[in-house]
């Protein structure tokens, strides 16, 4: 993703262009967010125990450990995330963490899949930012990940 960055913003710089990289770009005036959408960078993750072993009862540990540590997850998933993650727009509050099958305004979507296979698979941790770094986002969510027994 860096390097796709990269390139892109020398292509701006020799065509004349600007890029704007926050997550919800246009503000109206006196600096308030436009009620719309903004730019999520979401996170599709899994483990070969989510894969291959999975579990309803693990899963629910899992969303426990992902709620504990919801603070630390908010710390690095992109700057000004506050403007993004409102509880409108298929997004859930920033001070909340939810989950929820095929819920777009879940913090957590769950794919069909995902429990129609008993509840393994993989997982869309659905806030992260367009701005947010890509390995701080991967690395928090393997930290939470650890902290779940798989027994």
């Amino acid at each position: 993703m860096w390097v796709a960055r990269y390139i892109l913003a020398r292509l701006a710089e020799t065509y004349g262009i600007d890029i704007e990289w926050r997550c919800k770009p246009i503000l109206a005036p006196f600096q308030q967010p436009l009620d719309w959408n903004g730019s999520g960078m979401h996170a599709n993750f899994s483990t070969t125990h989510m894969r291959d072993v999975g579990g309803k009862a693990y899963f629910e540990k899992l969303m426990a450990a992902f709620n504990q540590f919801r603070d630390e997850h908010i710390a690095v998933y992109g700057p000004e995330n506050h403007l993004r993650l409102t509880g409108l727009h298929e997004t859930q509050s920033i001070d909340k963490f939810s989950y929820g099958l095929a819920d777009r305004g879940a913090s957590v979507r769950i794919p069909h899949s995902f429990v129609n296979n008993g509840y393994k698979g993989y997982l869309e941790d659905r806030r992260p930012n367009s701005a947010a770094d890509p390995y701080l986002v991967a690395g928090r969510i393997l930290k939470t990940i650890q902290t779940v027994p798989t027994k």
